[in-house]
This record gives C-alpha cells, structure tokens and sequence, in this order.
C-alpha cells in the first residue's frame, strides 16, 4: 500500500496497514538537506528537495508545497525580508492605512513571483510522485491573509471598529485565496491546506461572522476542481470545533490543547481529524517512548479515519529518534484505532 493508496484508504474509514503521517515539516525540512531557510523559502527545488528527503526518511504520507504565509502578501506588494536562515519578515504592513485596501490589485498566482513558485512545486511534486504520495499544496484563510497584509494587532481591532472594511478586505483576500487554490490544483495537487491560525484567537461569534464564510467558499472552490481540502488552525480551537467542521474541509488538524476524543465526536464523519501530539513538550523535549504512548493514544482516541501529526509544525533541532517513534508507533497501531495499543 503506497502512500496515496493509504491516505485515501484511511478518508473513507476503509481497513489499512497504518495511519498516515501527516507531520508538517518546514523548517526542519530544509536543515535536513543543509539548506539557509531563505532557499527553502524562495526556490521551489530546494523546497521540494527538502520534502523528498523527510517523506522517505520518516516515513511520512504528504509532499507538502508549505514554507511560510508570506507567499500571497507579497504578490500583493508587501515588502517581506528574507533573513539567510531566519524566519521571513513583514516590518511594515501592506495596509498600514486603512484606505490603502483601494490601491490594492488582485495577484495573479501564474505570475506573481512567490504565488507561481509554490505553483511550480506541486507540479515538480506531481511530476515526480503523483499517485504514489499525495501533494499538497497550500492557502492562507481570509482572515489570516488580511492579518498578513494589515497586521495581527491592527486587524484585530479593526473586527471591531471597521467591521464593514474588514467584510470588503476579506472578500478580496478570498477571491486571491480561490484562485491561488484553482491554481495549485490545476499544476497537480490532491489536497490543499488552508491555513486560519489568527482564528484561534477570536470568539466563536466573530468565527461564524469572519472566518467561516469565507473558508467556506475556499473549501468549495478546492471541492470544485475536485481535490480535497485541509484546515489547519493551530492553538486552541475547543471553542469552535462545531463551527470549523461547518467549513466542509475534509480533513480537519487539531493542536495538542484540543481534547482529541472530543474533537473526533464532534466532527463524526462530516470529516477526518489529524492531530494531535504537542510539537514542543513531546515532539522535541520528549523521548521515543513518550512519542511512542502519544501517538498510539491520538490514534485510540481519533477513530478509524485519523490522521497523525504534530498539532503544528516539527520544530528546528527535533530528534530524529522521536520521528522515528512516531513512524514506529503507526506501524504498531496497524491502521486500528482501538485503545488497547496502549500500553
């Protein structure tokens, strides 16, 4: 059973020989080939370079075109700095006043220049393992591209002052979002991830009014060229769980702080759930062993069409051991969800 085969599998709850692994590795990805972040960043080779090499080394079931959430921001205009090996930067945001969202034009993903390399990796990734290993490639949310463009602190006050500016920014930003989405689909890719961590940070109210409607029509718009759709909002979203299942997103990644079981309960068969062992506390500080318990026990509690992975992205220095461990442990669940693998 190849990866595609096994992930596939897993979505419609059928029998398989393990989980997947859906571990998001960006950072890390690039220090295993010895690459400067700002390569991974900006050259599609190096990024996809990277991806082949963890996917074979840990065992992992994805080719993800994911680096940074910069990409559409700066096709806006946004001026990003690129530091050698550090992460990249928007000092000044793009909208600093909010008449500037009149100035704004509308990137075209074939032609702005970080739009269309993300574009260019999944069809390297297609070209050399389609059907073999799922591609995914990768969006921003509305409301976490408007974040990028205005600023975290700025945005979230303006939910509040300026919540008819905000409706219009988040219109614009989900018609750019859709057609990057079309695009990547279209050069090759089986799943895109739509990326919404500020919604973490906001009441289930202001969710249902600024965040769902919009990853709404994105998950449709992935749904319309006939691929499916990843949501990825990490840090605690007990609150909302009932609400991002409402997105239509086929896969749903929950973080450490969300009571796995319950996520699984609450999502049902409306979609599968991926999580969720802490990338810090177990992932990188823990021991093979504690990895080992942990993700059997994700996989206990997620069901028959759970997914493994860190609740957010492997961080820097990790040990391999741990990744080890993890791809040991999903060979030992045996694709079963039954909590009788712990031990």
């Amino acid at each position: 059973m190849n990866s595609y085969e096994r992930v596939m599998a897993r979505l419609r709850g059928e029998p398989v020989d393990r989980p997947p692994n859906f571990n998001i590795m960006m950072q890390f990805a690039a220090h295993a080939i010895n690459q400067p972040l700002s390569a991974y960043y900006q050259d599609y080779r190096v990024l996809c370079a990277a991806n082949f090499a963890v996917q074979e080394a840990f065992e992992l079931d994805i080719l993800q075109a994911i680096s940074d959430p910069y990409r559409e921001a700066a096709d806006f205009g946004a001026h990003i700095e690129f530091p050698d090996d550090g992460l990249p930067l928007c000092a000044v945001p793009l909208l600093a006043e909010a008449l500037d969202l009149g100035r704004l034009s509308r990137p075209d993903p074939s032609t702005g220049r970080r739009m269309s390399d993300r574009v260019n990796a999944v069809r390297h990734f297609r070209a050399q393992a389609g059907g073999h290993i799922p591609v995914m490639g990768w969006v921003e949310g509305a409301l976490a591209e408007a974040a990028d463009l205005r600023g975290v602190g700025t945005l979230l006050t303006d939910l509040y002052d300026r919540p008819a500016w905000i409706h219009d920014l988040l219109e614009l930003c989900t018609d750019v979002e859709c057609a990057f989405a079309k695009a990547q689909v279209a050069a090759g890719a089986d799943i895109i991830g739509v990326g919404d961590a500020i919604a973490s940070q906001v009441s289930p109210k202001t969710y249902r009014l600024f965040v769902l409607p919009y990853e709404q029509r994105i998950v449709a718009a992935v749904h319309e060229m006939g691929a499916l759709a990843r949501l990825h909002i990490c840090g605690n979203t007990t609150r909302i769980l009932a609400d991002m299942v409402q997105s239509g997103a086929d896969i749903i990644d929950v973080d450490w702080m969300v009571d796995m079981g319950r996520a699984a309960a609450i999502f049902g068969d409306r979609a599968a759930i991926c999580g969720n062992q802490d990338s810090v506390a177990v992932m990188l500080n823990g021991t093979p062993e504690a990895v080992r318990q942990v993700t059997l026990a994700c996989m206990a509690s997620g069901g028959s069409r759970s997914i493994s992975a860190a609740g957010c992205e492997i961080p820097l220095g990790t040990p391999h051991a741990n990744l080890l461990a993890q791809a040991a442990a999903l060979t030992e669940c045996n694709g079963s969800s039954v909590s009788g693998h712990v031990a």
